[in-house]
């Protein structure tokens, strides 16, 4: 019976894909993706039907890879980073009927961006994406208010578009209520693969010409601190 495999292909670089990601890739009949995440995995696609759409059309490559399921084929849809975060698993599991499914984690552009800062993510820390397409604004920015005041480190997804140019700006103001201006930030724009860059700021000079829909913003904690241009956040050990 074929299976529906959901695929998390990390950040992007081949070098960041799991084991199981790649052997799960290379024997499936088909590929299913947004183009962009098609062409980082195109030295694996040779011999397979692959099926790409562009952006806003989640459901429409949902539907299409059930659909290759049913018909026999063993099919693999994928997403960047782990599929289970702002990724294909939910839809997937929320639309297959009667047919099986396995979900393939990969790394986030959270834990591989943090790995190029150095360690701001070691203790307690949330993702939100700042994307309102999906999820309504003001949803957004109680979220921004309530992790800041929790003191949580903070990795912010979609910080910015065509569409959405000072969402990032209105994000950052609501964080400084609970947080100093000196808390250390990390942009990683295109975490893990080619064109990767990353700076390391403050809340109170942050570059947001830099920031693009590419970039994560890592936000500190009430401990975290800069040492030799690497953020740290202690975890609590003595040291």
């Amino acid at each position: 019976m074929a299976k529906l495999y959901v695929v998390g292909i990390g950040p992007g670089g081949k070098e960041h894909m799991t084991q199981k990601a790649l052997e799960t890739i290379k024997r499936s009949d088909v590929i299913v993706g947004y183009t962009f995440y098609i062409e980082l995995i195109n030295d694996f696609l040779e011999g397979k039907k692959v099926i790409s759409t562009g952006m806003k059309g989640e459901l429409e490559r949902c539907k299409a890879a059930i659909e290759e399921v049913k018909n026999g084929f063993d099919t693999c849809i994928i997403s960047t980073g782990d599929p289970g975060l702002y990724g294909m698993a939910g839809p997937i599991l929320e639309m297959a009927d009667g047919i099986e499914v396995e979900v393939i984690p990969g790394v986030s552009a959270a834990f591989c961006g943090a790995s190029e800062l150095g360690a701001p993510i070691m203790h307690d820390f949330c993702t939100i994406s700042l994307s309102d397409l999906l999820t309504p604004w003001e949803l957004i920015e109680k979220r921004l208010d309530l992790a800041a005041e929790a003191d949580f480190v903070i990795a912010l997804y979609n910080p910015k578009s065509m569409g959405r140019q000072t969402q990032i700006e209105r994000a950052v103001e609501i964080i400084k209520r609970h947080k100093k201006g000196s808390t250390p930030v990390g942009l990683i724009k295109n975490a893990g693969r080619e064109g990767n860059e990353k700076r390391v700021y403050t809340l109170d000079t942050i570059d947001f010409d830099f920031i693009d829909m590419m970039t994560v913003v890592v936000i500190g904690n009430s401990k975290t601190y800069i040492n030799n241009d690497k953020i740290i956040t202690p975890r609590g050990y003595s040291i």
